[in-house]
């Protein structure tokens, strides 16, 4: 999902302060660039039609309602690939909401043949900055929200920062549909994991 103009604005305003504050260098993401990866593609079993057409027919499934997210602290998560993530991780409530949403998706994709695994193992968070050589960090930020109206599939370009959006489906006023029974694990992760980052995944 896509922050709206005034968090994204916010977001990276937080970007900044962290690098100038911190002396820290890295991949900066652009403020029209920053998302909330929120479900990964399911791994295809005899799909009946193309891989984006299930994708759009699964989205198409997926019913809840509008909820607000909120932003409220930044950390460093593990290393990758050479870089480490600064992100902005979501507040408990928002986590809920938005686990929620993901257990709906990936459900929506399992009635294509489309597997999720690890629903559960999941951080909300907007990845900020690729730094080098970030030392181990975590901080309380001034709360920054929006109201999420729709949820997007967006297609990453490997190794880049970049995306492109491949369709949009709205959220409604109405109560959304529980997730199935397999998908219903506790949203947070043990105490002193850090979560890995996969941002070149291919989300809904």
């Amino acid at each position: 999902m896509l922050p709206d103009k005034p968090a994204q604005s916010a977001i990276a305003a937080v970007a900044e302060r962290f690098c100038k504050s911190h002396r820290v260098s890295g991949i900066r993401i652009a403020a029209e660039d920053l998302l909330l990866n929120l479900c990964p593609l399911g791994q295809p079993a005899q799909l009946a039609g193309s891989l984006e057409d299930n994708l759009r027919a699964a989205a198409q499934e997926v019913h809840a309602k509008a909820f607000n997210v909120t932003l409220d602290s930044v950390m460093r998560f593990s290393v990758r690939d050479g870089h480490f993530p600064f992100v902005a991780s979501a507040d408990a409530a928002s986590g809920t909401a938005l686990l929620d949403l993901r257990k709906a998706i990936a459900d929506a994709q399992s009635h294509r043949r489309l597997r999720v695994s690890g629903i559960s193992s999941y951080l909300p968070h907007v990845t900020m900055l690729h730094g080098h050589a970030i030392e181990p960090i975590q901080e309380s930020i001034a709360p920054i929200s929006w109201q999420v109206r729709e949820f997007v599939l967006i297609r990453s370009f490997f190794g880049q920062s970049k995306y492109e959006v491949m369709g949009r489906w709205p959220l409604h006023a109405g109560d959304s549909h529980a997730a199935a029974s397999m998908l219903d694990e506790d949203w947070s992760l043990p105490e002193g994991d850090e979560p890995l980052v996969d941002d070149d995944a291919w989300p809904v």
